[in-house]
């Protein structure tokens, strides 16, 4: 059967979506074939209605696939509805939307199939009955609607890693990939994460299979969510990428917590330099990060290691988010990372339901202090049944009109403080390395005081024609800065991230 996916990733950072890479490379190892549009204005021009029903139609599809989070629903559901206008063919959504809310899905006329959980052995399942013209109604981990009718299934046991054949890279059109993100190559040695932040949809995922599956074990393991790639597998895949592709600088690893094993990154270190001598970026957990794990990163040659902070108040971590380390954790974290000669890099959230102008503030002193070598930042997006959606819907909190226009968490806030909350949050996600600098222990911190207290004395109506210029504002400003010698963060990359400007990388 012929297979055609979609990735509505419109308006939003350049990404791999290993989902469907791995759906993909499992259809294809049991003969079916599939093909992609990754919709994405950074990869290439967005294609016109016209030309998605030529695509459709020259491939003739037995079966679409559109994977989509919940800012990317609102772009799958105009694909979708588009498709059923000229075709019968019928269309699974899957990705986090489709898992945490299936019904909704399914409510519309477009959609046949939502796929909850992991898709690779469901979606396989769903195309081999397809194409035999077998019943659809009995597949695990896909909820059915047949004349209209909605069939809820319950999921499967999660998948076993070392069964999976390779990720489809090819499906993607990997050398852009890599030469839009300047040679970063995306891979992952495991899946799940074993915290319950209330803002990610982890912990919902693992309710669901511990329900379905009648796993009485309280821990996320007990349902098997956190598991590992054999380490042969993830370095036969870097010897695939630097054969297959050009230009890759860094590899990147995509883990939620790379560092939480210790015993298997101790033999992911031991082994990588005897594979590639490229340089790697991995996501850590401050609790998960002490010396020995430090100098094993280091000796087999990481260049960055990332954090998810998302607050400096240590209330808002604690009792909003269910992140309960402390500064001092975070600092100490910094500190050895620092003393290693680790680059840094620091994940912060702003417009946070119950967070008030001085717990902002306290993340941008935070950020100060540790001097992370950048930091990234986004807006809270409440994903549909994730507990901070329900904290955010008991509070009043989220505007659905905003929330529905959406297509990203970077931009703006769906969620609604009142005037001057609202103003403050649009005000930090334009210049929040202005702030940053300004609570520094840098020379450039008065000056960024007294722009930043500019900012902050703005109405709104002149806050909008000053706002657009701020990109152009702070380049030229870095440019002074860094000739007069003076340390400081500026934009780079996007407009939602922050380097120190002694990274030359």
């Amino acid at each position: 059967m012929r297979v055609f996916f979609f990735y509505p990733n419109i308006n939003s950072q350049v990404g791999f979506n290993f989902g469907l890479a791995f759906v993909s490379g499992m259809l294809r190892a049991h003969g079916h074939t599939t093909r992609l549009l990754n919709l994405n204005e950074k990869l290439d021009s967005l294609p016109t209605e016209e030309e998605i029903r030529a695509f459709i139609e020259d491939f003739n599809p037995g079966l679409v696939g559109i994977s989509a989070v919940t800012p990317q629903y609102r772009s799958a559901l105009k694909i979708a509805r588009l498709i059923k206008s000229f075709s019968k063919t019928p269309i699974v959504l899957g990705g986090v939307h489709a898992t945490l809310v299936p019904e909704e899905v399914l409510k519309e006329d477009c959609f046949d199939y939502a796929c909850v959980g992991e898709g690779e052995e469901a979606v396989l399942e769903l195309a081999d009955r397809l194409e035999k013209g077998q019943d659809t109604t009995t597949i695990a981990n896909v909820w059915a609607k047949k004349a209209g009718r909605i069939t809820p299934n319950k999921v499967r046991p999660f998948v076993d890693l070392a069964r999976l054949p390779r990720k489809d890279y090819p499906l993607f059109n990997m050398q852009k990939l890599i030469d839009t993100e300047d040679g970063w190559a995306r891979l992952m040695t495991s899946r799940g994460c074993p915290f319950r932040c209330t803002y990610c949809f982890n912990h919902r995922i693992v309710d669901r299979y511990r329900l379905e599956t009648a796993s009485s074990t309280p821990a996320s393991g007990g349902v098997g969510y956190v598991r590992q790639h054999p380490l042969e597998e993830v370095f036969g895949e870097i010897e695939y990428l630097q054969g297959n592709y050009q230009r890759i600088k860094m590899f990147i690893f995509d883990d939620d917590v790379f560092t939480l094993d210790k015993a298997y990154l101790r033999e992911f270190c031991k082994q990588y330099r005897g594979v590639t001598q490229l340089p790697f970026v991995v996501n850590a957990h401050v609790r998960a990060f002490d010396e020995e794990r430090v100098r094993m990163l280091k000796e087999a040659g990481c260049a960055i290691v990332k954090f998810g902070l998302e607050s400096g108040s240590e209330r808002i971590r604690r009792d909003i988010l269910h992140r309960p380390m402390t500064n001092e954790e975070i600092e100490k974290a910094f500190l050895l990372a620092h003393r290693y000669g680790l680059h840094t890099s620091a994940f912060i959230m702003i417009g946070l339901p119950y967070e008030g102008e001085k717990e902002v503030m306290e993340t941008v002193e935070l950020l100060a202090r540790i001097r992370p070598g950048r930091f990234r930042w986004s807006i809270f997006y409440p994903f549909p049944k994730t507990e901070a959606y329900e904290m955010s819907l008991k509070g009043g909190y989220i505007d659905f009109d905003k929330m529905q226009a959406l297509e990203n968490f970077t931009e703006a806030s769906c969620l609604n403080f009142g005037p001057k909350h609202n103003l403050l949050i649009s005000k930090l996600q334009r210049t929040f390395p202005w702030f940053v600098n300004r609570y520094s222990s840098n020379s450039v911190a008065s000056f960024y005081t007294a722009l930043t207290k500019t900012v902050e004395d703005m109405p709104s109506e002149a806050w909008q024609y000053f706002g657009e210029r701020v990109p152009s504002m702070d380049k030229e400003l870095s440019v002074l800065l860094k000739k007069a010698h003076c340390e400081h963060y500026a934009f780079r990359y996007n407009s939602f991230t922050a380097v120190r400007s002694d990274w030359e990388g």
